[in-house]
């Protein structure tokens, strides 16, 4: 079982090391901007991994792509000390997007069935993407800090629930190392810069069942020539629902949805089959199990008590189990949030989710000696939305806000990047900071002079009318002469250095498939820069007024206050100038 530092040691570290975050949060922010407008179907994610794979390379990691079908994984080992495994999810939805954000998706997509459909990132997987590459970044620049190795997943297919255990079966831990621990973070409808954490069940169970049932056509008007598969179709919505209340106790939660029903061509015919789909969500895997086996007898008791001329057709096409967080570990990674963000801003949730996760796969449940796993939420919802959604508490609000798979779903862009970037950054450096106490020289990657950290591990004065930093956390001292000789000195790299020199017209390039003979994970022929058309005003809803700008580069994420900037980001690092105005004064909600 690994071992966590002392969490004032890693929210220090993580200090130390997000100093760097202005000089990197340009490129990542254009990242995610172009992740948002070019959005990728389960298991056709090529151009997202081609940009996550060069990314990856250029900070110094060895890259491995195609692992799992579209699957990045990077190592970079920096001697002794755990394995710790950072992973996030690049695939988009069947959505078309509603928001209105100046960099809008309008990608379209073929579907697993052969349909076009649009696409779009109405789940977060972009910012998941975006905050994991920055964090391999800022990482990969301050080795100085941490002790262990790194190992970078980028995941296909979560949508599908099979991407996951598609990177397992294809050797991700007998090939690159088993982890010590997991990590992995996702964007939720919470109000940007909120981390929620919760030990245990976080997430529930899934299960997606496709049934077809038959019967013996005919002409509308001699119904009883015929067995009527759309009255059997009709049943087992109906019957379905008595499972829910009359099989599974009433202290459990349970929910099946028939979310497809097709039959017929015409209104006077009588078809011949009708097809449905029913998802189930549970939070116990007895009752997951329960679901499944009652549906199915449910579906075959209708068929035969209507005649039906042969037996249903069911299968079982998406299953996965809870998302079960490591209790030891997960108290672990939430005090060094706390230390580092403050209270204020996290949380523990007082109850699961009903959503689902593949995430969980990658603990290896039911194996004799699994990896124990941290799951948390980083909130979304800008501070205005957030203050205007109906309700007085925060259950009601998040009735109201647009959630993950709506059309509508637009993260705060800033607040939510920074909140993302720090809290995988403290996460990984709760079990690799080193322990000494001596203060190292953060090697910088963009040319800029290089930064003593602060041993106390105070963040950077936040400027006047701010939110403070962390009770307790004295505040920073003046900056010290440059320590020479550096004894946690940055070992050489290739150029480029890092990201910031990185050859982003190429990198994101807009070519979403491979061409015949070239691999999909090569770097795509330069093009027009993808950001040509950038964004040109903030991502709020119509008629909302915009919230002020933010105030310099804060290193943890207070709630949102400013439209986002435009992309492409800036060449050059931020001046850190505050602007003159207030925020608000306190954090956007708690529990």
């Amino acid at each position: 079982m690994p071992h966590a530092v002392d969490p004032s040691r890693a929210a220090q570290h993580g200090g130390a090391v997000l100093r760097l975050v202005d000089e990197i949060f340009p490129l990542v922010e254009g990242f995610y901007v172009d992740l948002h407008k070019n959005p990728e179907l389960s298991h056709r994610e090529f151009r997202t991994a081609s940009a996550v794979a060069e990314w990856l390379r250029n900070a110094g990691f060895e890259v491995t792509t195609g692992v799992g079908g579209t699957g990045v994984v990077g190592v970079l080992r920096n001697g002794d000390g755990p394995t710790v495994m950072l992973r996030a999810d690049m695939d988009a939805l069947p959505v078309e997007e509603k928001t209105g954000l100046p960099y809008a998706s309008t990608a379209r997509g073929t579907d697993e069935d052969g349909n076009d459909v649009p696409v779009m990132h109405a789940c977060g997987h972009d910012v998941h993407t975006a905050c994991l590459v920055g964090t391999a970044d800022l990482l990969a620049s301050s080795r100085g800090y941490w002790s262990g190795t790194l190992l970078v997943v980028a995941q296909p297919a979560e949508e599908t629930i099979d991407g996951a255990a598609a990177m397992l079966q294809d050797g991700l831990y007998t090939r690159f190392g088993r982890p010590d621990v997991v990590l992995a973070q996702h964007v939720g409808p919470q109000p940007a810069g909120m981390v929620s954490h919760r030990p245990g069940i976080i997430l529930a169970a899934t299960a997606t069942l496709r049934i077809r049932v038959f019967g013996t056509g005919g002409h509308a008007s001699q119904p009883h020539t015929t067995v009527d598969p759309v009255l059997i179709a009709a049943n087992i919505v109906s019957r379905v629902q008595g499972v829910i209340s009359r099989e599974v106790s009433p202290g459990e939660m349970a929910v099946a949805t028939v979310g497809v029903l097709r039959a017929g061509t015409k209104a006077n015919i009588i078809p011949d089959d009708a097809y449905l789909e029913i998802n189930t969500r549970s939070l116990n895997p007895a009752v997951a199990d329960r679901l499944i086996a009652s549906i199915s007898r449910v579906v075959r008791a209708e068929a035969e008590a209507s005649g039906a001329p042969r037996e249903p057709e069911i299968e079982v096409v998406q299953q996965v189990g809870v998302t079960d967080n490591d209790p030891e570990q997960t108290a672990g990674v939430a005090q060094a949030h706390r230390a580092y963000f403050g209270d204020d801003y996290v949380i523990e949730l007082p109850e699961p989710f009903t959503g689902s996760e593949d995430v969980g796969v990658f603990g290896l449940p039911g194996d004799p000696d699994p990896v124990p796993y941290v799951y948390w939420f980083v909130g979304g919802t800008p501070y205005d939305v957030w203050q205007a959604a109906p309700g007085e508490t925060p259950y009601e609000k998040l009735a109201g806000v647009p959630g993950n798979h709506s059309p509508f779903f637009a993260p705060e862009r800033e607040a939510t990047l920074r909140s993302g970037l720090a809290a995988l950054t403290v996460g990984a450096l709760a079990y690799l900071a080193k322990e000494e106490d001596a203060a190292p020289v953060i090697t910088p990657t963009g040319g800029q002079a290089p930064l003593e950290a602060d041993p106390t591990g105070a963040q950077a004065p936040m400027g006047p009318g701010r939110i403070p930093p962390t009770e307790g956390v004295p505040a920073p001292p003046e900056p010290a002469p440059y320590p020479e000789p550096d004894p946690y000195a940055e070992p050489a790299r290739p150029d480029p250095a890092s990201t910031q020199h990185a050859d982003m017209e190429s990198l994101l390039g807009d070519e979403p498939e491979p061409e015949e003979g070239r691999r999909w994970d090569a770097p795509p022929p330069p093009s027009a820069d993808p950001f040509a058309q950038p964004p040109q005003g903030p991502a709020f809803p119509e008629g909302a007024p915009p919230p002020p700008p933010p105030q310099g580069p804060p290193v943890a994420a207070p709630p949102p206050q400013g439209p986002p900037v435009s992309a492409p980001p800036p060449t050059d690092p931020p001046s850190g100038e505050p602007y003159p105005v207030d925020p608000p004064e306190d954090p956007p909600h708690r529990y």
